[in-house]
């Protein structure tokens, strides 16, 4: 049987956990998710779990935050005034926004606090700072 390597294109199901076992995503309820290994369009850490698995395998890895969504990093947190948001806009905690930036870039931010004055968000992505636990099942291995 081949083994996964750079290059390939890799169909697996996933179920990743918080070291306190709750799910956070799990592809169990729709198609496998399939990408082209080396790519680098999921976390480092998946990528290289999935290396030398063989077709019907399953395995379980602890992806270190630095290799998943990378360190909190506190100066992603800002507190905004609430008069500078749009007209009618009512935000609420736990609210996903996107935000468009002074060169056009957006960006994907949460609200974190709610004020009569301002609005604190957060534009670290929900699982910074977390060490991840996989449960992946190598579907198939194409070229």
């Amino acid at each position: 049987m081949s083994q996964v390597k750079q290059g390939d294109i890799v169909a697996v199901h996933y179920t990743g956990k918080l070291a306190d076992g709750t799910i956070f995503d799990t592809s169990y309820s729709r198609a496998p998710l399939q990408f082209k290994m080396g790519e680098g369009k999921l976390i480092k850490g998946f990528e290289s779990a999935v290396i030398g698995m063989q077709a019907g395998d399953k395995k379980t890895t602890i992806i270190p935050f630095a290799d998943a969504y990378g360190p909190r990093q506190n100066e992603a947190v800002v507190e905004m005034e609430r008069k500078n948001l749009p007209e009618g806009f009512i935000p609420q905690v736990g609210q996903r926004l996107e935000l468009t930036q002074a060169d056009d870039s957006t960006v994907l931010v949460s609200v974190v606090e709610v004020t009569d004055n301002t609005i604190t968000i957060d534009a670290n992505h929900p699982l910074a700072g977390k060490d991840l636990t996989f449960e992946i099942e190598l579907v198939s291995i194409g070229a």
